[in-house]
């Protein structure tokens, strides 16, 4: 579940109409994905789900209520579903990126952000699919975590 959109602004002055629409883009769309999905899963008795959450999403963010809401609550969705459906043999997780090299990073000033970054770079998308593929395919024990792909941001 990878969808995401932010629509960003101090929460005192966030319109209902930002809230909305980053809860529903961001968090309610990995539920209606996944539960017809989930029922194909129950049935084979096996699957794997990675859902996409943020690091804004374990440790906040100003400017950024609705965003960091939807991510923790897809944190939140992530730990419950592994408690539910680990005993059908399905796996769920969750990746929580830093600052990536993408379209929601391209207009940052990212010598801004690097100082903070242990790595002292932004991650790469192949950073995310890497992780992605490893909890899909190779994480036969893994379940319910959420892995922070950060350069070491909020250690």
């Amino acid at each position: 579940n990878n969808a995401g959109i932010t629509r960003d602004g101090l929460f005192m002055r966030m319109s209902s109409e930002n809230w909305d629409a980053v809860i529903n883009t961001n968090l309610s769309s990995a539920f209606y994905v996944s539960q017809p999905v989930v029922k194909v899963m129950m049935k084979q008795r096996s699957g794997a789900i990675v859902n996409m959450s943020s690091v804004v999403g374990v440790s906040g963010n100003a400017g950024q209520a609705n965003y960091s809401a939807a991510k923790a609550g897809l944190i939140g969705l992530t730990k419950t579903l592994a408690k539910e459906l680990g005993s059908r043999g399905i796996r769920v997780n969750a990746v929580a990126p830093g600052f990536i090299n993408t379209d929601m990073t391209k207009d940052l000033d990212t010598s801004k952000f690097t100082d903070f970054i242990p790595l002292k770079r932004l991650g790469e998308p192949e950073d995310i699919a890497k992780t992605v593929k490893f909890l899909a395919v190779d994480g036969d024990y893994i379940t319910g975590q959420v892995i922070e792909v950060d350069g070491g941001l909020i250690i």
